[in-house]
């Protein structure tokens, strides 16, 4: 008798040695039984709730070439936990002259065996739903104290050890940048190379593209909502984005999905008002033109010319925009300007930022003074007023840090080296 074994583990188990343990025991029975083995099926991390199983499909469709007549499964909740599907496949196989049998539950093969089986499928089925529900329960009771609950973590948040959402001190003010940006006129192309520039990304890809940024913006933990299925608690996580921009990133995003079709348009006349005739002076401007071919041609022509006033012939729009560019390029992109430009920027960034410093130096004297009334302590020299004191340091100094975590988000600094990778960069991008 010609035999294949299935096994299977699902998600909420992820042990991959449970494969291999299934494995062994049926193998073990098919040779107590004189039974050949000729093929093994196994799905790794999935759910018998559902027969969306690759290898157990592959398996159900290769039992009609009749090369096999017994399926043995380790135990029958292996091969379904849904009585429905249980039915509908052993009635699959029965046709193809295959049935299963199950290598650690003796199940004979009279009309007592029909009722012990049905049992064992029930009970595997109850056991399922029963998990589920005391999962989602826990879960329930997770939302409730707004903790994480798995998924995708949003950009900008860590979760600590209590399983709570943190801001990132990296990624959180860049998340705030985008927003800003976006809703100050940036283009989404634009905050996404911004992003992507920093190294911002999520677990699932290492670059972020436009869905993935649109996404981001329509997200709104990041004005402190927690929610998870029908539990919504405002404030119940940090926000990263006030609300008033949060609405106004949404309003600017509807009024671009309306806009006409110039910013939905496949190809941007990059020198529109910029490129001027050389033979007039009159605006040069985009235009393009279907071939007999079908391809499409784009170029600009003299505004002068279409009235037959200059004789000017248009221009490849590809070939004069690749020489303004290259040559923007030479210009902008040089060692000695990038270091002024770097200059610039760090002495800007310094002169905006009077706080921060302030903070610090406070938050450094403030440690000072700790370490003195330990040193004092230590040297058996404390009083009720030495406690005291110590006690209102160490909630000043807490109160300081926080403070400097919420300065640093709101005005982030960067480094001479961050701000030269940018410069560079931006050359990439043109």
């Amino acid at each position: 008798m010609n035999a294949v074994i299935y096994a299977r583990y699902s998600s909420d188990n992820q042990r991959e040695e449970s494969i291999e343990g299934q494995l062994r025991e049926c193998r073990e029975f098919a040779e107590k039984n004189d039974i050949q083995v000729i093929d093994v099926y196994t799905d790794r991390a999935f759910s018998a709730k559902t027969d969306n199983r690759p290898d157990f499909q592959r398996m159900i469709k290769d039992s009609a070439g009749k090369k096999f007549e017994v399926v043995i499964v380790w135990k029958l909740d292996r091969f379904a936990r849904n009585r429905y599907d249980s039915a509908h496949y052993k009635s699959v196989l029965k046709k193809n002259g295959v049935k299963v049998i199950s290598a650690t539950e003796t199940i004979s093969q009279g009309a007592e065996g029909i009722l012990l089986e049905t049992m064992l499928e029930g009970m595997a089925e109850y056991y399922s739903a029963e998990l589920a529900e005391k999962v989602t329960r826990g879960m329930t009771e997770n939302a409730l104290k707004c903790k994480y609950n798995g998924g995708t973590l949003p950009i900008g948040y860590v979760i600590d050890e209590n399983q709570r959402f943190r801001l990132d001190p990296i990624e959180a003010p860049m998340v705030l940048k985008a927003f800003t940006d976006y809703a100050n006129g940036a283009s989404m192309k634009t905050v996404v190379d911004m992003l992507n520039m920093a190294g911002i990304h999520t677990k699932a890809s290492p670059k972020l593209t436009l869905n993935s940024v649109a996404r981001m913006f329509h997200n709104r933990r990041y004005i402190g909502e927690y929610k998870f299925r029908d539990v919504v608690i405002p404030n119940g996580i940090p926000a990263i984005v006030p609300e008033e921009l949060f609405y106004r990133v949404q309003d600017r995003m509807e009024a671009v999905q309306k806009a006409p079709a110039k910013l939905k348009a496949e190809d941007e006349y990059l020198l529109t008002t910029k490129l001027f005739c050389g033979k007039c002076k009159c605006l040069m401007t985009g235009e393009s033109g279907t071939s007999h071919t079908g391809d499409v041609h784009r170029y600009y022509k003299c505004v002068s010319a279409r009235k037959h006033e200059c004789d000017k012939k248009t221009v490849h729009k590809k070939r004069i925009e690749d020489l303004v560019i290259n040559e923007i390029k030479g210009l902008l992109f040089n060692d000695e300007l990038i270091a002024k430009l770097t200059d610039l920027v760090m002495e800007k960034q310094s002169a905006e930022n009077v706080l921060l410093p302030a903070m610090r130096k406070t938050l450094e004297e403030t440690e000072k003074a700790i370490g003195n009334l330990l040193n004092a302590i230590q040297m058996g020299i404390i009083t009720e007023s030495t406690k005291d004191r110590l006690t209102q340091l160490e909630q000043q100094k807490k109160e300081i840090e926080l403070r400097i975590t919420k300065e640093e988000i709101a005005h982030p600094t960067v480094t001479k080296e961050q701000i030269r990778l940018y410069l560079r960069n931006c050359e990439n991008l043109i």
